[in-house]
């Protein structure tokens, strides 16, 4: 194992954790642990610089887990008060913890700008199709049809893929894995956190409570995501199943799923992922990607370089406007105009 500055036990404090046993949270905790020493070597960040900011929801108690500077925030609001600390410091590695319910629903607004305003944010979407801390009702993610407490005869709307959204609103960098696989997600928050820009990492995570299995059908155990899911990894074929033996493939406009040595088809005929692309074509529908039809798509999607980062033009805007500006204190504020006096 390798040795790092801070280990991951500097990165946990001495709170007990309070997730239902089984709960898919304890997975991401642990991964975020074990990517945090990692991502202090790596961009050269003091323990004191992190900092976890949350909304509401299972996911929103991650920060009391944490021996790092947090803020506990309001429903929806993590994004936009996420924007204002990075703003205001920018020096801070800032983390955003969230679920489907509180960043897809009330908090879609400040989601969406956060991610078209490409604010250097590291924002982890915890993703179980169902708001769990209020006890199991239906969320923007939850499947058409899902019977819940509020959905009693079935859902009629047509839920969000937070990739598409991603991706739609202009990100910069999209990742997906699954609670169980947490090397991969720490892979993804590496990579994320190495990212310039606004990283959005959904995690695909069990409520064993209010919505267990539901991503069962193509990540319950290794066997199962060996055969519906690939991980893309940039600069790599697009392969999956138990022996690599399956691949994507471009025809007709479409994705389309082939074993390699039949029909005609081989290695040379499947996809190499390029996740520094600008193009959103692929990226799309490799994050739109649904089982049955086609493997589920985990790894870093989506990372693209993009000069526009909100929390640094902020602050280059600022410096520029103070260096050319006569006025340096409030004293010459009020003397730089029309003034009057009030007898």
């Amino acid at each position: 194992m390798a040795e790092y500055k801070y280990p991951p036990a500097d990165f946990k404090s001495d709170q007990e954790v309070r997730w239902c046993p089984g709960c898919g949270d304890h997975a991401i905790l642990n991964a975020v642990q074990r990517a945090l020493p990692e991502i202090a070597d790596a961009l050269d960040i003091p323990h004191n610089k992190f900092t976890f900011i949350s909304g509401i929801g299972c996911s929103s108690r991650f920060i009391y887990y944490m021996k790092t500077f947090g803020f506990h925030t309001i429903h929806g609001r993590a994004n936009a008060v996420a924007t204002g600390v990075k703003v205001a410091n920018p020096d801070l590695s800032v983390w955003v913890m969230t679920g489907d319910g509180d960043s897809l629903a009330i908090g879609g607004n400040h989601f969406i700008h956060a991610i078209r305003r490409n604010v250097n944010l590291n924002v982890v979407l915890f993703n179980n199709e169902i708001y769990g801390l209020t006890k199991g009702q239906y969320s923007p993610t939850s499947k058409l049809g899902k019977i819940t407490k509020t959905s009693p005869y079935g859902t009629v709307e047509k839920p969000f893929n937070p990739g598409e959204l991603v991706i739609g609103a202009k990100g910069t960098f999209f990742a997906r894995s699954v609670d169980m696989e947490v090397m991969l997600t720490k892979e993804c928050l590496v990579e994320g956190a190495k990212h310039e820009g606004m990283s959005v990492t959904e995690v695909l995570q069990n409520c064993v409570i209010f919505n267990d299995k539901t991503h069962a059908m193509f990540a319950g155990d290794k066997a199962t995501r060996a055969e519906h899911t690939i991980t893309l990894r940039h600069g790599q074929k697009m392969l999956f199943g138990a022996n690599n033996e399956k691949g994507l493939v471009f025809e007709n406009m479409k994705l389309k799923v082939v074993t390699v040595g039949e029909d005609g088809y081989t290695i040379d005929d499947v996809l190499t992922h390029d996740a520094h692309e600008q193009d959103t074509t692929l990226h799309v529908m490799l994050a739109a990607m649904k089982y049955p039809d086609y493997p589920v798509a985990l790894g870093v999607i989506r990372s693209v370089s993009d000069a526009t980062v909100y929390d640094r033009r902020v602050a280059e805007q600022v410096e520029e406007v103070r260096a050319s500006s006569k006025i340096k204190c409030v004293d010459d504020l009020l003397h730089s105009g029309e003034t009057w006096s009030i007898e």
